[in-house]
């Protein structure tokens, strides 16, 4: 389980994804599995509540990707980014920006907990660098 070298790299390709958590559990948004020769650049995560109460929002780097978005993390040590934030009604939350980017490495992931079911969206911007 190495990481890429950066520096040789052949591709950069842009994605966003989201997800809107169903229960109050930590679920994955992002994985990067072990041995996926990808590096992720995280360039923003976005929390937003679209309901009319506060919620609260946490995102982790978790040290095993090996698992689908949207799947509870299995095993592994979760490292908080933003930890039980209130994100008021209907507005939103800037956890990560490009001014605060980090790598995602191979076998971690990002996580994701809602403190209310279907209450807070989580998007996620990133590079995929192999």
């Amino acid at each position: 389980m190495a990481n890429p070298n950066i520096v040789a790299v052949t591709t950069i390709t842009g994605n966003t994804t989201y997800l809107t958590p169903s229960v109050t559990t930590a679920l994955v948004l992002l994985p990067n599995a072990a041995s996926s020769n990808k590096v992720f650049k995280i360039n923003q995560i976005v929390v937003a509540n679209s309901t009319g109460s506060a919620a609260n929002a946490t995102v982790n780097v978790y040290t095993n990707g090996a698992v689908a978005q949207g799947s509870a993390p299995a095993g592994g040590t979760a490292f908080p980014i933003v930890s039980a934030i209130s994100v008021p009604a209907n507005a939103s939350l800037i956890a990560v920006d490009k001014t605060t980017a980090i790598y995602l490495q191979e076998g971690t992931s990002i996580t994701i907990t809602s403190g209310t079911a279907n209450a807070l969206t989580f998007s996620i911007s990133y590079e995929d660098i192999s």
